[in-house]
């Protein structure tokens, strides 16, 4: 398990941390990948102007932590909503893109599995303050 951990950590923190500096340096050439309804939904996230960058900084916060194991079970947590979105943006409305939301899920999940001992706290039924 100490290598699927491993292996997992620094896939999610390399491909989170690449892709979200790729958001303010642009350094990955795309064409307009996004039409329709779903390129106005991108549209609308970014037209409000805090949304893509507060994500991409956690994106590139997130990897940096999981690439330098430092802090990794929380960063694994903070990033699985967007590993989720992900997922479900790329099966749903652009299908053509599943296999990057499986890239991203994937290595979350068993991020998930290897650290299910640091999150014994956070499932607490009924917590006693």
């Amino acid at each position: 398990m100490k290598a699927t951990v491993l292996i997992s950590r620094i896939v999610l923190g390399f491909l989170y941390m690449v892709f979200g500096l790729d958001y303010f340096l642009r350094f990955i050439p795309y064409q307009p990948l996004h039409t329709g309804v779903t390129g106005a939904f991108v549209a609308g996230l970014k037209g409000v102007g805090y949304f893509y960058p507060m994500i991409k900084t956690i994106q590139i916060l997130g990897g940096i932590s999981l690439l330098i194991n430092r802090y990794a079970p929380f960063s694994a947590v903070a990033l699985f909503p967007i590993s989720l979105n992900v997922l479900l943006f790329h099966t749903i409305p652009v299908p053509s893109g599943w296999w990057m939301g499986v890239l991203l899920i994937g290595p979350n999940l068993l991020l998930g599995w290897g650290y299910r001992k640091y999150y014994s706290g956070m499932f607490v039924m009924k917590p006693v303050v």
